[in-house]
């Protein structure tokens, strides 16, 4: 009968064995190293191609600014500076000293501003009365007559300057004694000033038969100032 006690104990105490075996849980895996995210592949920014056909902006031609007229009266003031009053006489006469033609039409310049004169006229008249400084006439450079006063022949040759500043002063009062009534602002060094009709020729074209009795005087001084401001201002820069 013990014996059947204690196998009948075994056996019970195999089945809890068992029992406890079976409902124990198994024991959690390590945990393994994290893995990453899939890393996302990087793609370099796409670049436009440049347009093309599309024009580019035209840049406007550059407009030279207008020729300004021939001045009609003597009285005024002149537009044209000394040194493009040189360049325009050596065009014609390459040969003239540049040194002794900037000062003359500085000169110019100057003596006609104190009497109002325009000074482009008085230069251009210069030129047509000398030749552009060639003389060649009755009047000699040494002389320093530049509009030929009192040129009349062989007997008289025309008035004499002691330098190159007094025969243009002269000339300029001159001018201005056909042009105006007004006096004088310097001391009168015009010879023949006292025979001028004071005022009786404001315009170019009446010099004509007063001044020369060549009846295309006038024309040929508005041709050379028409020359003068088309070399002077007909170019840019």
């Amino acid at each position: 009968m013990e014996n059947y006690i204690q196998h009948l104990g075994l056996f019970f105490f195999s089945l809890l064995v068992v029992f406890f075996s079976c409902t124990t849980p198994p024991p959690a895996e390590a945990p393994g190293p994290e893995i990453p995210p899939p890393m996302t592949e990087i793609t370099e920014p796409e670049i436009s191609p440049p347009l093309t056909g599309i024009p580019e902006p035209e840049t406007p031609p550059v407009e030279k600014p207008p020729i300004p007229p021939v001045p009609e009266m003597i009285l005024g003031k002149g537009i044209v500076e000394p040194e493009k009053l040189v360049a325009f006489l050596e065009r014609v006469n390459p040969q003239a000293d540049g040194d002794f033609v900037l000062s003359l039409a500085k000169i110019y310049v100057e003596e006609a501003a104190i009497e109002e004169v325009n000074h482009d006229i008085a230069f251009a008249q210069m030129c047509l009365e000398t030749g552009f400084l060639r003389f060649g006439g009755l009047v000699k450079p040494y002389m320093n007559n530049f509009c030929g006063l009192g040129a009349l022949g062989p007997d008289q040759p025309g008035e004499q300057f002691p330098d190159p500043r007094t025969g243009v002063r002269a000339h300029i009062q001159h001018l201005k004694a056909y042009a105006s009534n007004e006096p004088l602002k310097q001391t009168l060094v015009d010879p023949r000033y006292r025979w001028v009709r004071y005022g009786s020729v404001p315009r170019i074209q009446d010099l004509v038969g007063t001044w020369a009795v060549d009846k295309e005087y006038g024309n040929k001084i508005r041709s050379l100032l028409e020359q003068l401001y088309h070399a002077a201002f007909g170019e840019i820069g």
